[in-house]
């Protein structure tokens, strides 16, 4: 049986250094001591280790730029901005620029010749450039996974959306609902599927069906305006909705107004992505604070992260959230 490949963790172990400070001394490269470089290097040298030829390819930065791809209704929708922004911090901040790609032709042209590396948020599997984006021969990192298909990204940072999803579940069964509906988005997104799948799971183990209706993905708060009036006039008897797109939520606050419900009283309304649109509605909608600027962040660290050597391919990191309780899910009794 052939004995598993020693890895640059292996590595740091055995010298009691950072596998950064391994990574920087077998390259010659970053500022340790000379003593260190010679300890690493005879470290490596006695356990075997062997660099992996594909991870030196990736390594090799020459344009001084990467590319952000990010889903093509996202130019409206405010989580997508912040995240950007955070991405193009974190990229300066290692002397790279940002280029924004464009929907329309982000998969043509030759795209290693233009750019280091690859920032894939949210990638569907019905989006058609992603496959040629995995497959343009640079380091490419998604901000959450992809469904589909091979080429496979580089590494990925994700959130766990199913968590998010049953802490906003649980919060609005603890304030008293019964019967909640989940306005979920359309797509084959990660993001999309970890939440049907998750109301699916989470009425199973409460023995209470979570009633859940397709809205589009970038949905407007006209869009879920006209969704909740149709929700709630066909079965009055939902006493919670949970809207998934971004800034949309206040379109349900609308409908619930117009048909007579309180809410945070007999109807509680709350968002699976926080943002202004909730924080300045009346009452204020509850809601998962994805904190999209620093998930912006975590995505470009990872991309430069690997293409300084400081992390392996086919890394996975994760990226929190935090639930934001408001008025709009205070509950009968409050």
């Amino acid at each position: 049986m052939t004995p598993p490949a020693v890895t640059l963790l292996d590595v740091a172990r055995a010298a009691g250094v950072s596998k950064s400070t391994v990574s920087d001394a077998l390259q010659g490269s970053g500022r340790v001591a000379e003593a260190t470089r010679d300890r690493v290097r005879a470290v490596a040298e006695e356990l075997g280790y062997r660099p992996n030829s594909a991870a030196r390819r990736l390594r090799r930065s020459s344009t001084g730029a990467v590319g952000l791809h990010l889903p093509q209704t996202a130019t409206r929708l405010d989580y997508y901005m912040n995240l950007a922004f955070g991405a193009v911090q974190r990229a300066q901040e290692e002397g790279l620029d940002v280029v924004l790609l464009a929907p329309a032709g982000a998969a043509s042209g030759p795209l290693a010749s233009r750019v280091d590396g690859l920032l894939v948020i949210d990638p569907e599997v019905g989006d058609s450039a992603v496959p040629g984006l995995l497959d343009a021969g640079v380091p490419v990192v998604t901000g959450e996974r992809y469904l589909g298909p091979s080429p496979t990204p580089t590494g990925a940072v994700v959130c766990d959306n199913a968590a998010s999803l049953t802490a906003l579940l649980d919060h609005v069964r603890d304030r008293g609902a019964r019967r909640p509906a989940l306005l979920a988005p359309a797509g084959t997104s990660a993001w999309a599927q970890a939440l049907r799948e998750t109301a699916a799971g989470w009425g199973a183990a409460h023995r209470t069906e979570v009633a859940v209706h397709t809205v589009p993905f970038a949905a407007t708060a006209a869009d879920i305006e006209a969704a909740t009036r149709r929700l709630l006039t066909t079965d009055p008897g939902i006493d919670a909705v949970l809207c998934a797109p971004d800034g949309a939520a206040p379109g349900a606050l609308r409908a619930a107004a117009d048909l007579g419900r309180a809410v945070g009283g007999d109807l509680l309304i709350a968002s699976c992505v926080d943002g202004t649109a909730n924080r300045s509605a009346n009452p204020p909608v509850t809601a998962v604070d994805l904190c999209p600027a620093d998930y912006g962040r975590a995505c470009a660290a990872l991309l430069c992260d690997i293409l300084a050597g400081r992390a392996d391919p086919d890394t996975v990191r994760h990226h929190t959230w935090v639930l934001e309780t408001r008025p709009s899910t205070a509950g009968p009794h409050s």
